[in-house]
C-alpha cells in the first residue's frame, strides 16, 4: 500500500504552505488524483485520518477527493477518447498510435482553513 507514502507527503507540503503562509491550522485539503494514478482514494482517505490526527495543525482535517478522468489521444485522427473504457485502441478510428492525455496525476488542488 503506496497510500501511506503519499499520505506523508501530503501532509508535509500542507504543513509547509500553512506555515509559510502563516496558518496554524487547516480545516481541509482537496485532492484531484487522476482515474489511472493507481491511488485507491478508500486506502488514501484510511491513511489520511490515521496520519493527520498526528498532526496538531491537521488534527479533524478533512480530505476530499476529486477524480480527474482518464482522457486519451490519438495521433491517427486527432481525437480525444476516455482511456478506461478504451485502453490503448481509439474508438474512432482503431489506431493504436495513442497516449495518456490526463488522468494520471496526483495534486494538491486546494487548502482550506477555517473560518
Amino acid at each position: 500500500m503506496h497510500e501511506l507514502g503519499i499520505v506523508f507527503y501530503i501532509i508535509r507540503d500542507v504543513k509547509k504552505a500553512a506555515e509559510e503562509n502563516g496558518v496554524s491550522r487547516v480545516s481541509g485539503v482537496v485532492m484531484e488524483i487522476g482515474e489511472v494514478s493507481t491511488i485507491v482514494p478508500e486506502y488514501l482517505l484510511d491513511c489520511w485520518r490515521w496520519a493527520a490526527d498526528k498532526e496538531p495543525m491537521l488534527r479533524g482535517c478533512e480530505l476530499k477527493i476529486h477524480t480527474v478522468p482518464a482522457v486519451s489521444w490519438c495521433d491517427s485522427c486527432k481525437q480525444e477518447f476516455p482511456t478506461v473504457a478504451h485502453g490503448k485502441i481509439c474508438p474512432h478510428c482503431g489506431s493504436d498510435t495513442t497516449w495518456l492525455l490526463r488522468g494520471n496525476g496526483v495534486e494538491i488542488k486546494e487548502i482550506e482553513v477555517p473560518s
